[in-house]
């Protein structure tokens, strides 16, 4: 039997990069209705949460297995290629239908409006799927959604029956329907991972931190761009202050800082110094021209730490 350190339970995508000169304005991209649009670049690669944090994962030293859904089509053969290539075991689906896909639109300041079809990632049935067939001591749950989300729901139970660990990074796909849409996840979720938005629309009200907390996280990590961030433990609140870079590739740039957060606490049991592994990590990630240059390892990521400093507060916060 196969053991790993985390298996990733997420969407795998083919991801088109567009890049066009169009202004943005009031934080909206405007396309003209009747015309053809000229596309200054043009760059495709794999994409999707659960494949990015799988790949993350096994750079940094992890063993890592992906369990998803993808199609029997080129693009699903794409990503099974560079799983492999990134010493990721494939421990999901293969089926006729279509492997998911993103058009990322990019303004003239480099940010991003993501067009996704899902695909057949939405499509996984538990049935399909053999849990007893390897080991692992963590899951890393990224956003899916129709049949693969009550798949989720019930790997969280077979989890919590086996004694492996939850980390879960939703998306505001599920977060804006409010936190009783999520609960069956949360409350047996050891880290959950997500932006100051998405945490927004779960807790309306009253302690944000403290809120989160209550609704089963023992490690609730918020990320706000270049703002400053939290994790709260529910005995320190932890502060951390993201350098400012330039940014070239921000997509991608959470499952990296959530990812290697996570695999922080596995190797170094340690909050403080999971964040400064994240930030170092998710920094490197959208400084990059070259995607296939984003990722690094655990030796590379100690070095960056060990030559840079990385502002992380600790104050008490019960």
């Amino acid at each position: 039997m196969q053991k790993y350190n985390v298996v990733s339970v997420g969407s795998g995508l083919v991801d088109a990069f567009v890049g066009t000169d169009f202004k943005e304005v009031k934080a909206k991209i405007f396309f003209p209705i009747g015309t053809k649009i000229l596309v200054d670049k043009m760059n495709f690669s794999i994409g999707g949460g659960g494949v990015n944090s799988a790949i993350c994962f096994s750079n940094i030293g992890l063993k890592a297995g992906f369990l998803g859904k993808i199609g029997s089509g080129y693009n699903g053969r794409i990503i099974l290629r560079e799983l492999k290539k990134n010493n990721v075991d494939f421990l999901g689906v293969k089926a006729n239908e279509h492997t998911g896909y993103s058009i990322i639109l990019e303004s003239d300041k480099k940010n991003r409006t993501i067009l996704t079809f899902k695909g057949v990632s939405d499509n996984m049935k538990l049935s399909e799927i053999s849990l007893e067939k390897f080991q692992t001591n963590w899951f890393y749950l990224t956003s899916l959604g129709g049949e693969s989300f009550r798949t989720q729901k019930k790997i969280v139970t077979f989890a919590r029956k086996k004694g492996i660990n939850i980390a879960y990074n939703p998306s505001s796909y599920h977060t804006r329907h409010g936190a009783s849409y999520l609960k069956d996840l949360l409350k047996h979720t050891y880290v959950l991972s997500l932006n100051k938005e998405e945490a927004l629309m779960l807790v309306k009200t009253g302690d944000l931190y403290k809120g989160l907390r209550q609704l089963g996280p023992r490690i609730v990590c918020i990320t706000d761009g270049e703002n400053e961030g939290i994790v709260y433990d529910g005995n320190f609140l932890y502060r951390y202050y993201p350098h400012k870079v330039k940014v070239r590739e921000a997509t991608g740039a959470g499952d990296i800082f959530g990812s290697s957060f996570v695999t922080g606490l596995i190797k170094l049991k340690d909050i403080e110094g999971a964040i400064k592994i994240a930030m170092a990590h998710a920094e490197t990630a959208i400084c990059a021209l070259n995607k296939n240059n984003r990722l690094l390892s655990w030796h590379e990521l100690e070095r960056i730490i060990k030559s840079k400093a990385f502002k992380v507060k600790r104050e008490v916060h019960e």
